[in-house]
């Protein structure tokens, strides 16, 4: 009878601890498994991936060479945004008129270099939200007084950078005006050849000449017509890839908007937010 009681005691204890254990069991995993384990894979969808992001290697305030190191809103832009989305990145800074195909023959994943999103670029391209708003403006030597609206640009030369929103506008409106165009790999070559007058006017978004003009004052040059058309720049990916990469580009921007940082990239750059 002892032996029989003692059994049916010992496995009471037995299935009493059992239950506890699966309880407390039970209440661990409902609070930080599946829960915890979803927002973990939402937050780091991109962990442990690295992109090759190409930029504009001579495109200031955007990007550009300072003390061996490449800076700018662009650069600090997409530092800010692949921290808060969590994936890498390789900076690949290049030529401007080789962004696009290199994008498109997929020989790397990116671009953040000051490009205007345009209908033409959307047959290649996928184009995050605009993340600055921009507008291409008519630079002439400071000492011209003939220009100051586009219908000053007949029989002139325009001086362009190569496969930029300015050299379209040239391209486009050289028959109108009977212009000659001049292209140029970069644009401080193209600025230079209208400070010393072997062209008459250039185009060029309009905070890359301000901030040059506002840092360079013995440029010889002036805005002379601030913004023919409003443009935005976007962050871009080859049409149909790196969905994930474009969509964690634009959760990062709208957080950095939301955070203030931002507005404190650009004003880093442009003394205001824009």
């Amino acid at each position: 009878m002892k032996k029989k009681m003692y059994a049916i005691t010992l496995f009471i204890i037995v299935a009493a601890i059992t239950l506890v254990g699966c309880s407390s069991n039970k209440d661990s995993n409902s609070s930080a498994g599946p829960a915890s384990t979803a927002a973990s894979s939402e937050s780091s969808s991109l962990a442990g991936k690295k992109f090759i992001i190409a930029t504009d290697a001579t495109y200031a305030p955007f990007e550009y060479e300072e003390n061996g190191k490449f800076v700018g809103i662009d650069i600090d832009l997409i530092a800010a945004i692949a921290k808060l989305e969590g994936f890498e990145y390789e900076l690949k800074p290049m030529d401007f008129k080789g962004i696009i195909p290199a994008i498109t023959s997929n020989q790397i994943d990116a671009a953040i270099a000051g490009m205007t999103i345009t209908d033409e670029r959307r047959n290649a391209l996928d184009f995050s939200e605009g993340y600055f708003e921009s507008g291409t403006s008519a630079i002439v030597n400071i000492n011209n007084k003939a220009i100051q609206s586009p219908e000053d640009f007949k029989g002139k030369t325009f001086a362009v950078k190569k496969g930029t929103v300015g050299a379209k506008y040239a391209e486009e409106h050289k028959e109108t005006y009977n212009a000659t165009i001049k292209y140029f790999d970069d644009t401080p070559s193209s600025f230079q050849e209208v400070s010393i007058n072997n062209a008459d006017v250039t185009f060029e978004d309009y905070p890359v000449i301000a901030y040059m003009l506002s840092v360079n004052k013995d440029a010889k040059l002036k805005i002379a017509i601030p913004k023919l058309a409003i443009e935005n720049y976007g962050f871009a990916v080859n049409k149909g890839k790196n969905k994930e990469l474009l969509t964690a580009f634009n959760s990062g921007l709208n957080k950095l908007k939301q955070n203030g940082e931002y507005d404190k990239i650009l004003a880093k750059y442009l003394g205001t937010s824009k």
